[in-house]
């Protein structure tokens, strides 16, 4: 019974949402990260790209306005928590076309027990983007 109830606690301390682009109606080419300098994750903004990357999506860094050659941008955020060392606990993606929310993902961490709250931030967000992005090319390994 102990074995049954700790295998729930730690598998409750994750969750993911993801509501995926449609790939049919979204022949996207370039995604215009705007770059959000207040995430302290030092490794979210290149995880990122390389996410979009593997599907064959080119990226391009932007601060305030998206340039006019930017149709798809993505806005994100992330968060960290503590226990005795800083992890990844929350982080949230939003695609857009033209403005217009198409896709999004949130990640959530709640600690816990569960160790792989220190794994890296490409362990937690790369599961994230492939199936935000499923419909795409196929992730390159």
């Amino acid at each position: 019974m102990f074995v049954v109830l700790a295998a729930s606690a730690l598998q409750a301390c994750t969750s993911v949402n993801v509501r995926k682009v449609d790939a049919s109606a979204h022949a996207m080419k370039l995604v215009c990260i705007e770059q959000n300098p207040k995430v302290i994750v030092d490794d979210m903004l290149s995880v990122l790209e390389e996410g979009f990357q593997r599907h064959d999506i080119r990226t391009m860094i932007y601060q305030g306005n998206p340039p006019d050659r930017c149709d798809y941008t993505l806005w994100y955020t992330a968060t960290r928590g503590w226990d005795l060392a800083p992890f990844l606990n929350r982080a949230e993606l939003r695609l857009r076309y033209k403005g217009e929310t198409i896709a999004s993902a949130n990640y959530k961490h709640s600690g816990g027990f569960a160790l792989n709250k220190w794994a890296s931030t490409s362990t937690k967000i790369s599961p994230v983007i492939d199936e935000l992005l499923s419909g795409f090319d196929k992730p390159v390994k």
